[in-house]
């Protein structure tokens, strides 16, 4: 067997490393951290949240009736989905692109959806309410921000997956990490 690299092949850069990774956990961590306080708030457990620039808007946004859509308030799904974030990004080694497709692909899963859900609400809060909320912006730009690194790692994952394919070889077997590294699928 060669010497197989950590970087996908056409890649200039390793979006698997630690060096991609532990930003985007860390970032996540603050988006968790943001969304349990605000659900706090939602759930009567914290008597007032903090509003620095757009007077009652908070309060407005996270009692409208987008935020008891479902029977858990909203703040503390984001909060799950920023655990789940965090989690994701923190399995597997620095060639989990390869090794464990698996993993990659629910922290695709897990930032995509989030960071879209959070756009449509930034769109919603003027749209609906005719206010803002500080704290919710944030985590809606936290949530933006980690979908592009969280990306790139899934592609390479997804490009492995299809040359997998191509030569004719298991992608059930390479999806869950089953799969020898040959020179053909590098």
């Amino acid at each position: 067997m060669e010497h197989v690299t950590a970087i996908p092949p056409a890649w200039d850069y390793n979006p698997s490393s630690w060096g991609q990774r532990l930003p985007i956990a860390a970032v996540a961590l603050l988006g968790l951290l943001i969304a349990l306080y605000l659900g706090l708030y939602q759930l009567g457990i914290l008597d007032t949240v903090w509003e620095p620039f757009f007077g009652d808007g908070s309060r407005k946004i996270l009692h409208s009736s987008v935020s008891r859509v479902l029977p858990v308030p909203d703040a503390l799904l984001g909060a799950f989905g920023y655990l789940l974030d965090v989690v994701t990004a923190m399995i597997g080694g620095r060639e989990r692109w390869r090794t464990m497709p698996w993993i990659v692909i629910i922290f695709g899963i897990a930032v995509g959806p989030l960071g879209l859900v959070s756009i449509l609400l930034v769109i919603l809060q003027p749209v609906l309410f005719s206010s803002w909320c500080t704290l919710c912006l944030a985590s809606a730009f936290i949530s933006v921000i980690i979908i592009s690194p969280a990306m790139d790692e899934l592609l390479a994952s997804l490009q492995y997956l299809r040359r997998v394919k191509e030569n004719g070889q298991p992608v059930w077997k390479a999806f869950w990490g089953n799969h020898p590294v040959t020179a053909t699928t590098r």
